[in-house]
């Protein structure tokens, strides 16, 4: 292995460490490297409890980091053994704890190597994946808004063997790797060694035809960035009738990237004719939605919008029993805040002693809108306001005793408004990026009503 790895410019790494081979030889590699490129380095070990001697695998992990005085931390995630497997499951909790510890301008730095690149590639190739697919792992790609960097990828598991020979590095054996039940571990086990007797640089052959798909996927990402542009809202939702416009074969490109850059996976060619026939192209009294492996593609006004699964909070009432104190929102929809401001305009007042707070969700109400002539019911207001009908009955709406007098960040009713010189807002923090599009706070004033 050569004296730097592929780093590019980032120089803050969290790097995956499960203490088997691959992340051995990365960790022992970046903490040498460390002071002559300017490191700074962190590593996590993820217990996934698939196996009985995890709890030793932390311990080993967490001493090596010890030693090699490199900053250690630990998170355990719980499988359910959802039908796309385990192998896929672990991969999404495992990424997904990734990013919730990832500081700012910290890149990912993982272990995988040129074999695991012909494992990818093969497996792509068994699903019958095009070029996307086939492009198999990059050596940088962007996670959200981080980085993640494989700078192995040019080795072979052999010669991070000899490595760890030379510098008498000690890993763990997972048991599981020779469980041939799983597709890797078969490809691993079975195919792969009879392929590279057969043809030695078998391996290194696959990286490159990986890397060449690479290259035509990014030359077509160049050629249709425009497009997808056009078409592609600020809320992140696409436009239906352009993608109708155009040739399946270019609508299909569209979609995909389109999913991508909402944080889906690649998806098959089934489920982009599914997504097509079934979600933009039903009735238009229809409430369409289609279930992809990292979440629901819907439909509303002749746009698609991807996301996650809201939980069914219509009708909840929850009370805000001191609103001094930031109420968490359920399901992971934020927080609110209650506080006076300074300088403002059309706010809140505070509710009297007699008067309790409520948060409540999905509610049937006609309101008179500070700011507008005449009521209006709240289905209308949120057609108005283009609130897709899936996410209205996720916003918080909060009420002085029976009386509604705001939804944090879109309106203020008459009742809510106040007359004094003290003036009151609810902030509206950690919002979800589904619903942020429609949450208007001022750039001024981040705790202000549009």
């Amino acid at each position: 292995m050569g004296s730097e790895l592929p780093l590019q410019e980032h120089r803050q790494l969290l790097i995956g460490f499960s203490g088997g081979l691959d992340s051995t030889v990365l960790l022992h590699k970046l903490s040498l490297l460390r002071e002559s490129q300017g490191l700074t380095l962190r590593a996590v070990y993820i217990h996934h409890g698939l196996s009985d001697h995890a709890d030793e695998w932390l311990v080993h992990c967490q001493q090596m980091c010890v030693r090699l005085e490199i900053p250690f931390i630990s998170r355990k995630v719980h499988l359910f053994g959802d039908k796309g497997g385990i192998e896929a499951e672990a991969r999404t909790l495992r990424y997904r704890t990734f990013m919730e510890i990832l500081a700012p301008e910290e890149a990912l730095v993982t272990a995988h190597h040129q074999d695991d690149q012909c494992e990818t590639f093969l497996l792509a190739l068994k699903r019958g994946s095009g070029p996307a697919g086939l492009s198999a792992m990059p050596i940088a790609r962007q996670l959200g808004a981080h980085w993640h960097l494989r700078p192995l990828l040019g080795f072979s598991r052999q010669q991070l063997e000899s490595y760890a020979q030379d510098h008498q590095l000690n890993w763990i054996e997972d048991e599981s790797n020779q469980d041939d039940r799983y597709d890797r571990n078969f490809l691993r086990l079975h195919t792969l060694p009879q392929l590279v007797q057969r043809w030695p640089q078998f391996a290194r052959s696959v990286a490159r035809s990986a890397e060449l798909c690479g290259e035509q996927e990014a030359l077509l990402d160049e050629l249709l960035a425009s497009a997808l542009q056009s078409c592609t809202a600020e809320d992140s939702s696409i436009d239906i009738s352009y993608l109708a416009s155009c040739t399946e074969q270019k609508r299909n490109a569209l979609l995909r990237r389109w999913l991508v850059q909402c944080g889906s996976r690649l998806p098959s060619r089934q489920a982009l004719a599914r997504l097509w026939h079934e979600v933009a192209l039903s009735r238009k009294d229809a409430c369409p939605q289609l279930m992809l492996e990292q979440g629901y593609v819907r439909r509303y006004q002749q746009r698609l919008y991807f996301g996650r699964v809201f939980s069914e909070l219509r009708g909840s009432t929850l009370p805000w029993s001191v609103p001094a104190i930031p109420f968490v929102l359920p399901d992971n929809l934020g927080k609110l805040h209650l506080h006076p401001v300074l300088i403002a305009e059309r706010h809140l007042r505070m509710p009297t002693n007699e008067e309790s707070v409520s948060v409540r969700f999905g509610q049937s109400a006609y309101l008179h809108l500070v700011g507008r002539e005449g009521g209006r019911s709240l289905k209308k207001i949120w057609q108005e306001k283009g609130v897709p009908t899936w996410l209205r009955e996720s916003i918080p709406l909060i009420y002085y005793d029976e009386e509604l007098i705001c939804a944090p960040g879109i309106f203020i009713t008459h009742a809510g408004l106040s007359s004094e010189k003290a003036k009151y807002c609810i902030e509206w923090s950690e919002i979800d990026p589904e619903l942020k599009p429609w949450i208007s706070f001022s750039s001024e004033n981040m705790t202000s009503f549009a």
